[in-house]
């Protein structure tokens, strides 16, 4: 109610600027914003910082996803270097309007893993989002393998049990998958990080929001611009 700084620059944290109102989104049963994700992916990116991992924002992967001139798609590729990565995370939003910034009702994640070739979708709201997951697929394969990737809905992905906690299992499950990988990746070409995502992920989304929110605070404190 004029209070100009009520959402002011609260952190900025490598491309994330985070704002006073994000803090608000953390707090409460709501919607993460692509900030709020971008942020985490940002955050894990730093923790799991081999060369061979590539966490994607969710604006690029909306853009990949909804390109319309592929001439312009290759050249935006280019310095992505995807075909050089063993693992890729893109997280995926059913927002189909590109005029429309942060739209979209529901996240989901889409996850590459070179050593088998396969891309898989984990979505926590029964598989709502696997036409959206399918789009990028298609629009993102050909620029990590030679177009042979397989593509996998995991059906055992962890549900929501509300309408508003799709983004928390997104984060979850990538920080679920990125220590998997982390901790010396696929001894199991069939398993792959399913069973670490079924067993951990449901009790990692009761806390994760509140972890969110004690990291930027502490990020704060120690006056971090990175």
């Amino acid at each position: 109610m004029g209070n100009t700084s009520g959402d002011d620059k609260i952190l900025s944290y490598e491309d994330v600027v985070l704002r006073r109102s994000d803090l608000d989104i953390l707090n409460g049963p709501n919607f993460l914003n692509d900030r709020v994700i971008e942020f985490y992916l940002s955050f894990l990116s730093t923790v799991h910082s081999s060369p061979t991992i590539s966490l994607i924002p969710p604006s690029i992967a909306f853009w990949i996803s909804n390109c319309p001139d592929t001439e312009y798609l290759k050249d935006f590729m280019k310095p992505l270097n995807l075909r050089d990565k063993d693992l890729l995370i893109f997280p995926v939003n059913d927002n189909s309007n590109v005029e429309v910034a942060e739209g979209g009702l529901h996240w989901s994640l889409l996850v590459y893993y070179k050593e088998a070739n396969t891309f898989v979708h984990h979505d926590s709201y029964m598989g709502v989002n696997k036409w959206s997951a399918k789009q990028l697929f298609k629009a993102v394969s050909p620029f990590v393998s030679n177009g042979d990737a397989s593509y996998k809905e995991c059906t055992d992905t962890p549900q929501q049990k509300n309408g508003y906690d799709c983004g928390v299992f997104l984060l979850a499950i990538a920080r679920v998958i990125c220590e998997w990988f982390s901790a010396g990746g696929m001894k199991n070409r069939d398993e792959l990080w399913f069973t670490n995502v079924k067993e951990t992920v449901p009790d990692l989304v009761n806390h994760l929001r509140e972890e969110i929110l004690g990291l930027i605070k502490r990020l704060m404190s120690e006056g971090v611009s990175k």
